[in-house]
């Protein structure tokens, strides 16, 4: 296991690389920021909009994949700020906080039209326990259905143009190729849009799980989308993209935040709106050694808001923990509606904890504290 020299993400990560210099490819991705001229990349997203743009207002301009979040929210304020209308879509989430809803309804009240699609919450159920017991994702049905739902419905009201926020291959480090291609196509979706090699149809018969009843979680044919010509393009290629930036603007315009630290994190600001998120983050941690505090301190890293040493502290110091609560809901009640108990969730987490990162005793068990939490044997340093 070994990290980047500039910020705090380890080789473990998936699609992340580490050159010659031990910089990592999200690194790299962000200092080629310095060569662009960011004035000619907002006329060409304008010039984009023109030509997907409702000449006679009889349609909506274009769709944007919305959660509630700072980074939505700020999607949703750019493209009103240019004088264009918006639909906005939430394929929503598996279990809702209250601060989510409430920054869902503060994104509705900018003065947009709103769409969200709730997939069927008994299949979302059995599909958060097969993929949390098969890949160890609780939240893999959530992430499949954000990038699904707003792309079937461009087709359904021949709405052509999506426009989502940042290529995550840009900022978290991903192929060169991908982080290159501003352009949303099924291929990338397939390969990035959150299948983490489980395909959909792989479920059927499943608990009794029927085709129909993934209609959500599919994308639509290649010719249906050939016909309406969907695409999809990237609001952070072509205006510089930061998410603490959004977070003011957000703010500025209602986003309400956490009263604390998230769990897990090392900010306020970030997984709001779903209580399974802590479970996702912490099997990321026991798979790669890393979580979202890493995440997140490397983008500071990189934007020098944060040095390296100190974010390696922090990180240290949130990173990782046995997730007894998330957004202050206790596990046990968080785990309760999908009939999931506290001992058999401990058995799931060490089947998929990765014992070349964490430290085993004599025998091959894993050793934890008096609160189940790990210790990684290489930290950043």
């Amino acid at each position: 296991m070994h990290y980047c020299t500039k910020c705090v993400m380890p080789d473990t990560r998936p699609d992340l690389f580490l050159d010659e210099k031990g910089v990592c490819n999200a690194c790299r991705s962000y200092e080629s920021r310095k060569s662009i001229n960011w004035d000619i990349r907002k006329q060409e997203f304008i010039t984009i909009l023109e030509k997907y743009k409702s000449k006679d207002g009889s349609n909506w301009d274009c769709i944007v994949p919305v959660s509630g979040g700072k980074d939505s929210t700020y999607q949703v304020l750019k493209i009103l700020e240019l004088g264009y209308n918006p639909l906005c879509v939430t394929a929503t989430t598996c279990h809702l906080s209250d601060l989510g809803r409430k920054n869902i309804e503060n994104l509705k009240s900018l003065g947009v039209d709103y769409v969200e699609m709730t997939p069927n919450p008994i299949i979302r159920k059995k599909l958060n326990i097969f993929a949390l017991t098969t890949i160890g994702d609780i939240s893999w049905p959530e992430h499949v259905s954000i990038f699904t739902v707003p792309i079937w419905l461009s087709v359904a009201k021949n709405v052509p143009l999506i426009i989502w926020g940042e290529n995550p291959q840009n900022e978290y480090g991903g192929p060169a190729t991908a982080s290159k291609n501003n352009t949303l196509t099924r291929k990338w979706l397939e390969e990035f849009g959150g299948l983490l090699g489980l395909r959909v149809t792989d479920i059927v018969g499943t608990e009794g799980i029927t085709k129909k009843d993934l209609i959500p979680y599919i994308y639509p044919t290649d010719a249906e989308l050939k016909s309406t010509g969907t695409t999809g393009i990237y609001l952070g290629y072509y205006f510089p993209w930061d998410g603490y930036t959004n977070l003011l603007i957000a703010q500025s315009h209602g986003l309400a935040t956490f009263d604390q630290v998230v769990e897990g994190s090392i900010v306020n600001y970030e997984n709001l709106d779903n209580y399974q998120a802590g479970i996702h983050e912490y099997f990321m941690y026991l798979k790669y050694g890393f979580g979202r505090a890493s995440s997140v301190a490397s983008l500071h890293i990189r934007r020098g808001r944060l040095s390296r040493h100190d974010a390696a502290i922090a990180v240290k110091r949130n990173e990782g923990m046995f997730p007894q609560s998330f957004l202050a809901k206790p596990l046990s009640e968080i785990l309760t509606p999908l009939n999931i108990s506290l001992d058999e969730f401990i058995s799931i987490c060490d089947r998929f904890t990765n014992k070349d990162i964490f430290l085993t005793d004599s025998s091959g068990n894993l050793v934890k504290d008096e609160k189940g939490n790990l210790t990684k044997k290489i930290y950043a340093e």
